[in-house]
């Protein structure tokens, strides 16, 4: 069978799938925008995009015309590959940048399997869900209607989605919805495990500091440091924290952009400043910041040890898309404080596989990290309990790429 996958940053979800398909024998073939490794048995295909945003486009059309205008030049990257001989039978997509688009177009046999991460919503998700950030503008279901069109104008010409959790799965409208299967991209728990032996080394002002799972450490980790993952919150309840844990030290992972929402605004002298700075700068004279780690982004190897040392590891999110590193955090064996929000509550259940939280309270926040320092044996319960559920539903290699395999299969099968 030929497989094309189309990712702008391939591999990215298809990281374990597309590989594993080529040692099936298939033939797999990847589009994608942005620079790639090399990967075991599959061909990358690179296109580039030519045109740009013209600047009289009306505001809601923005979004769409830039996803038109990536899914021009995918098209234009498949038409050679037609003349050069290569048909697929089955087309894996994510179509969040619109890629996708235009490929029937080229190859209208072909059957096609979507990544569904996320379909916007007015109200019940991210939008308007902080009211620190302000209330949505009175043209905001316009605006999503017009950012939601890229998924639909692909819905009739698509046969099957794929999605990571139930609840982003259900987003998407009906009847499209019914064609989603929900399978999570997958964890390698075989790797990602406890380590009683691990150590983290930091360099910091005051010189090298190791630490191990025998002193006290609270983790957090976003891809970047933002009020989408709750950054503000957990730097609102850390003076609480500190205060009652005096031996505790903290490691915060992230970089300084943006990953989601918007940027962080300027500061009242018209400098730039990051998200980071805000919510630091408004505790800062609260905390001991020679226990403060700021770590930026990391190796991976580094980020694991930071697990595998965390007393307690702490995860918030708006009701978003669910981050990879929940989910190895409790394949690390963490015991984790997490938001009370969707689709957190897929994995983390209230006083089984962690604690839940209110994301708008810190002090509650505070209170529970506090509780579970203080309680080596609740630790180790909810880390054992949420490593067994990690494992059971969320393990790359028996749970989640089978059945990944299995949608490929099926897809590939007129119904």
């Amino acid at each position: 069978m030929n497989i094309l996958f189309v990712h702008q940053n391939f591999p990215g979800q298809f990281k374990h799938l597309a590989p594993a398909l080529a040692r099936l024998g298939h033939r797999v073939v990847a589009m994608h925008i942005n620079a790639s490794p090399p990967m075991p048995g599959v061909a990358l295909v690179r296109y580039g995009v030519q045109g740009r945003p013209g600047q009289g486009t009306q505001r809601w059309m923005a979004d769409l015309e830039v996803k038109t205008l990536r899914g021009e030049a995918a098209w234009q990257a498949a038409m050679q590959m037609r003349e050069q001989g290569f048909v697929p039978d089955v087309i894996v997509a994510h179509p969040g940048w619109g890629e996708s688009l235009f490929l029937h177009q080229v190859w209208p046999q072909a059957r096609m399997g979507i990544y569904c991460e996320f379909f916007y919503k007015a109200e019940g998700a991210d939008v308007g869900f902080d009211p620190e950030f302000g209330l949505p503008t009175a043209d905001n279901a316009c605006r999503l209607q017009m950012k939601n069109a890229n998924y639909e104008l692909h819905f009739p010409r698509v046969q099957a989605g794929i999605s990571p959790t139930h609840w982003q799965a259900s987003l998407f409208p009906k009847p499209f919805a019914s064609r989603i299967a929900v399978i999570h991209d997958g964890i390698r728990t075989d790797l990602i495990r406890p380590d009683p032996k691990a150590t983290l080394r930091l360099e910091t002002a005051q010189g090298p500091l190791a630490l191990s799972a025998q002193d006290e450490v609270i983790s957090f980790v976003n891809r970047n440091l933002e009020p989408y993952r709750g950054y503000h919150q957990f730097m609102r309840a850390l003076p609480a924290i500190l205060q009652a844990r005096p031996n505790a030290q903290v490691v915060v992972i992230g970089g300084n952009d943006v990953s989601y929402g918007a940027a962080a605004p300027a500061a009242a002298d018209g400098q730039a400043q990051t998200w980071r700075d805000i919510y630091l700068n408004e505790v800062k004279d609260q905390l001991d910041l020679q226990r403060v780690h700021f770590v930026g982004k990391v190796p991976y190897k580094d980020f694991l040890h930071v697990l595998q040392v965390a007393t307690v590891h702490v995860y918030l999110t708006y009701p978003f898309v669910l981050s990879w590193s929940l989910l190895e955090a409790m394949s690390a064996g963490c015991a984790i404080v997490a938001s009370d929000t969707a689709p957190v509550r897929e994995a983390i259940r209230h006083g089984e596989t962690g604690q839940l939280v209110d994301f708008f309270d810190p002090a509650a926040l505070a209170q529970q990290v506090i509780a579970l320092c203080d309680n080596p044996t609740e630790r180790a319960r909810l880390g054992a309990q949420a490593r067994a559920f990690a494992v059971e539903n969320y393990d790359l290699e028996t749970r989640c790429l089978p059945r990944q395999i299995e949608w490929v299969q099926a897809l590939s099968q007129p119904t």
